[in-house]
């Protein structure tokens, strides 16, 4: 038979006519085709034994050398009429669909592929091509682990290729109204019995039975029961489910293949396009509902310390880092991770009203339905592990649409001070008490979730969450004098921790500032003196640091989770970062202790004054306290074995606050060069933080 097409082939650069003898091998071959399913008998010969796949590349060929020997670009050739009007594509849909012989789907997935990748005539705008490639899509995509995952993907991107380069194109294939009922299966079937039939006039030779026994044949075969579809049935897959159901392949190599698809069709450029995808496709419900899914399988019993930890998971490379400690919900974890991150890039490169629609899907069914009552619930596990997740999902995220999904799911949609009783302000209220729960880990999870959410570049977050507290200076007293001294401002003998016996105990602050402090030419206060006013903060006997080299902040935060003093280095890591922000407002609260304060109001600095005072009262009851001082800050520093200590807790505090103070002089230094002036209090453009 190859020869024989090789003859065709040549005579067709002869005299003869070529489009006579193209066509009459793909007649031919497509007669062989159909002429199998009345001669055989074995049921059980896979279609790769058969020669139903060399025929089915027999007929690409010819089509795309057909095409090649057409004078003028667009015109359909005899034989590519002859497939559209016999309906061909749709007649092999359907066998596909009996899967006989065993494996006929995959030869007909591959050959829809390769006709509609290797053709370069438009084909799915016509009925008899979009149709069967929506019937051919029914039947893949629904059940894992299918022996035809490679030729589904394969298929679907081609289909999605398409469509990328002529957006119009995903009407024809998603529209379900078109979607082949029984009336397409009989009309295939009809196919199959008129292509079998045509034999003496073409090949005259032919041993083929006659055209009865294939009208027999074409009668008699009943396709599998679950083949059958009713009249006018709209089916439930399509692409897009189809490519939801391959993304969830476990080959990697299909499931990337599926995700890098989806990802093609919804960054359509059509704006038409678009909003089918939004408003008659099950686009954004499919990709939000597996995420539910996915969340929803987890283990109630995660601990947060290994969800913060499990970090290198995205869309690309799904699972965990086979390095990483194994621990219960390790997969499950990174699973949802993994398809969170690929919401949030599809997000990110979806059309915009592709984008605003799956965010807005993703805050409703993830966010508020599911989220939002665990993180309010009774269950201190629930509010606990919620937390985390939560957490880890805003270090993930990087998407505008959906970071602002998430920000009016924190805090609310308006600006003001949250209140228990404002509605819209509820779970902002709720979180903000959580910060100081009776449950340390609690207490611990609610500020790590802030200080990730201080890390997002939003302006409603900052303004929500501390500048509505502070604009309008409501801290700083009306109509009070300049204060005269050091002394006058922090009010020590007014202070109940700077008593007479307090003053008296032999414990001073390593250097008492000068009288009053130094200002710049435009009367605001030195940048030397706010720098000196932390870091004489804390006496010398509380101080270590000076005996150890490589020292700082960010040593004791590697282990903080499995000891005592989490809480209060968690505090003061939330609140260095409220310090970094660059706005003057929070310059003057959290950084300059020299601001003349209301009657009741506090600042970091006068709070830290009494937090100071009380430590100094408590280091006279620990005996031996600076050497077992030095010896906290080695164990913290992994230097020496964790011994259990008296006071234990206490002194790692004591080291925490000195390294805190220490940062917040080092954050004031950077703000506030020496050579510029600062806390320039000059209002913000609107719309800037």
């Amino acid at each position: 038979m190859l020869s024989r097409l090789g003859a065709l082939l040549q005579e067709a650069v002869g005299a003869r006519e070529p489009s006579i003898d193209l066509l009459e091998a793909f007649v031919e071959h497509w007669k062989g085709i159909t002429n199998y399913y009345i001669e055989s008998t074995d049921e059980n010969t896979p279609a790769k034994k058969t020669d139903i796949p060399w025929r089915l590349k027999q007929m690409l060929d010819i089509l795309v050398y057909e095409e090649k020997q057409q004078a003028a670009a667009g015109e359909t050739g005899p034989c590519l009429e002859y497939l559209l009007q016999h309906k061909i594509l749709e007649t092999l849909c359907t066998l596909g669909k009996a899967e006989y012989p065993p494996g006929m789907r995959q030869q007909v997935l591959q050959f829809f592929s390769k006709v509609l990748a290797q053709v370069q005539h438009p084909l799915l705008h016509y009925l008899n091509v979009h149709r069967p490639v929506q019937k051919l899509l029914r039947l893949g995509g629904t059940v894992p682990g299918s022996l035809t995952e490679k030729e589904e993907v394969q298929f679907t991107t081609v289909l999605c290729s398409k469509i990328q380069q002529d957006p119009a194109l995903l009407t024809y294939i998603l529209e379900g109204k078109k979607t082949i009922g029984r009336k397409a299966s009989r009309e295939a079937t009809a196919s199959l019995r008129e292509a079998a039939s045509v034999r003496d006039k073409d090949r005259p030779h032919s041993k083929a039975p006659d055209s009865g026994t294939c009208g027999a044949w074409a009668s008699n075969t009943q396709l599998p029961a679950e083949t059958q579809e009713p009249d006018g049935a709209i089916g439930e897959s399509s692409l897009i489910t189809t490519l939801i159901g391959l993304c969830k392949s476990k080959k990697g190599r299909v499931a990337l293949k599926a995700r890098e698809n989806l990802l093609l069709l919804v960054s359509v450029a059509s704006q038409a396009a678009a909003t089918y995808l939004v408003q008659s496709s099950p686009c954004c419900p499919a990709i939000v509902e597996h995420l539910c899914q996915l969340y929803q399988s987890l283990p109630s019993s995660l601990d947060p310390a290994d969800i913060a930890a499990l970090e290198g998971i995205s869309w690309r490379l799904p699972s965990a880092p086979s390095d990483e400690a194994s621990f219960p919900g390790k997969e499950a974890l990174a699973a949802f991770l993994g398809w969170f991150d690929y919401c949030d890039h599809l997000i990110t490169e979806a059309h915009t009203v592709v984008s605003d629609a799956l965010a807005k899907a993703v805050a409703e069914k993830l966010f508020v339905e599911i989220l939002q009552p665990q993180l309010l619930h009774v269950s201190e596990q629930s509010v606990l592990t919620s937390t985390a997740l939560l957490t880890v999902m805003l270090r993930q995220l990087r998407s505008p649409a959906l970071l602002q999904e998430a920000v009016a799911f924190l805090l609310g949609m308006d600006q003001q001070p949250a209140a228990p009783e404002d509605s819209p302000r509820t779970l902002c209220a709720h979180l903000i008490r959580h910060c100081d729960h009776l449950s340390d880990e609690i207490s611990i999870a609610t500020l790590r979730l802030f200080e990730e959410l201080l890390q997002k570049p939003h302006e409603q977050i900052v303004r929500s969450l501390i500048l509505c507290y502070l604009e309008g200076r409501p801290y700083v007293a009306r109509g009070s004098p300049e204060p005269e001294s050091y002394e006058d401002t922090l009010d020590l003998e007014e202070d109940p921790y700077f008593t007479d016996s307090f003053l008296d105990s032999g414990f001073q602050p390593s250097a008492k500032p000068p009288p009053a402090p130094a200002t710049n030419p435009d009367g605001k206060t030195a940048v030397t003196e706010i720098v000196n006013s932390f870091l004489c903060l804390v006496p010398e006997e509380a101080k270590t640091s000076a005996f150890l080299e490589e020292t700082g902040y960010d040593t004791y935060v590697h282990d903080a989770y499995g000891l005592p003093y989490s809480l209060n280095l968690q505090v003061t890591s939330v609140l260095s970062r409220l310090a970094l922000f660059p706005h003057p407002l929070i310059h003057e609260y959290l950084l300059d202790p020299y601001t003349n304060l209301a009657p009741g109001c506090r600042s970091l600095f006068s709070v830290l004054v009494r937090v100071i005072g009380d430590l100094m009262q408590r280091i006279q009851r620990v005996p031996q306290f600076p050497g077992k001082l030095l010896l906290v800050r080695r164990q913290l520093m992994g230097q020496v074995p964790g011994e259990q200590l008296d006071h234990q807790t206490f002194l790692q505090g004591v080291v925490v606050l000195e390294e805190f103070c220490k940062e917040l002089a080092a954050i004031a230094f950077v703000k506030f060069p020496p050579h510029s002036p600062h806390l320039h209090l000059s209002k913000p453009r609107e719309g800037h933080v």
